[in-house]
């Protein structure tokens, strides 16, 4: 099979020095010519474009100056090299050249060497950038589909981990589906409204709905004769219960001493410590109150209730959806933010979307 040839376009008006460079270049190259800047800029469409164009400075419609404007204007990456023909050896005309992005300038009458020398030179250049650029862009990709790759098994190790803790509750692997698609709903539909829009950027949002699944990590730190209790829990145990919230952070700040804090631990400490605290100041484990919160505790809160009401649990029956939303409309600015609840019982359809599609 014959290798393709590159492809060299010549513009000039003058039959002479056109028949000189196909004489020097026909061998070689596929040539193609062109008599004025309108041609020219034609020819650059062509299927294959030119590799390389030989441009006249003196056009009888445009200068040459304007056409190498015109085409590294058009052209992608990588440019195509533009060697300036001409019989002027001004300095400042040179300059102006090279501001334009010309490669080179072959002053008439012509050298055949250096014509042939200089063609090749930058017909090398443009196959090196060419590699180059292809090499990188294989390396992007590959970058990418690493980091995908290292992506989805962060969001399996997760989601693994969580399941493990709510299995441990009675709790299954569509608790943290939905709880984590309540949370990117209520971030979502919150996002530009003051007091959220400082935290709610789109990085945010996806950290949080990544990071909502542990919010209970710290679950595996309670005994199971208190986890698992179907009746009401003493004064004693239900201390214990509470401290899950504890053992969630410190499990959180271990991996943090171990390998380096990032945005994404950062914000599943600050669920898994801050979900139960309730906007009076009455929850636990600090009594925080009202924006003392931190907002994603605030949104876990609520979309951690509610999935509990809709849900049955060894001590009480599944609430319907209806009823689940009175309930938490009721505690609206005790238990809960008054705008997060006011976000909820605007998307409270999806909601109860949300549960069919990950019913249990």
């Amino acid at each position: 099979m014959t290798e393709k040839r590159e492809k060299v376009l010549i513009v000039d008006d003058e039959r002479f020095y056109i028949d000189v460079l196909v004489d020097l270049l026909k061998d070689d190259y596929a040539l193609v010519i062109a008599k004025n800047g309108a041609q020219a800029l034609e020819r650059m469409h062509d299927d294959p474009s030119p590799d390389l164009v030989l441009l006249d400075v003196i056009l009888p419609d445009m200068d040459g100056y304007e056409v190498c404007r015109r085409i590294k204007a058009e052209n992608g990456l990588p440019p195509v090299p533009v060697i300036f023909l001409t019989v002027k050896s001004d300095v400042d005309d040179e300059i102006r050249g090279f501001e334009l992005g010309a490669a080179d300038y072959i002053t008439k009458p012509m050298s055949p060497p250096i014509v042939k020398a200089r063609v090749a030179t930058q017909l090398a250049l443009k196959r090196g950038c060419e590699a180059l650029l292809q090499h990188n862009q294989l390396l992007e990709e590959r970058v990418r589909e690493r980091t995908r790759e290292i992506a989805q098994t962060q969001d399996v190790a997760i989601f693994c981990l969580a399941s493990l803790a709510e299995t441990r509750d009675n709790e299954t692997g569509n608790h943290i589906r939905r709880t984590q698609n309540y949370v990117r709903l209520l971030a979502e539909h919150l996002k530009d409204k003051k007091g959220f829009r400082e935290v709610l950027d789109e990085d945010f949002i996806e950290l949080l709905f990544k990071s909502a699944p542990l919010h209970d990590i710290g679950k595996v730190g309670v005994p199971d004769h208190i986890l698992l209790k179907p009746g009401p829990l003493s004064r004693e145990e239900w201390m214990e219960m509470k401290r899950h919230t504890l053992y969630g952070k410190q499990a959180i700040e271990r991996s943090e001493e171990d390998f380096g804090t990032t945005t994404f631990l950062h914000i599943a400490k600050e669920i898994a410590y801050s979900h139960h605290e309730k906007w009076d100041g009455s929850g636990y484990p600090l009594g925080l109150k009202g924006a003392d919160i931190p907002v994603a505790g605030r949104l876990m809160a609520l979309a951690d209730v509610y999935d509990a009401l809709i849900s049955r649990r060894v001590y009480k029956v599944a609430f319907p959806h209806e009823q689940a939303v009175g309930m938490i409309v009721a505690e609206r600015g005790r238990h809960f933010d008054p705008d997060v609840t006011d976000a909820f019982v605007v998307l409270q359809n999806d909601f109860h979307e949300i549960s069919k599609r990950y019913a249990d």
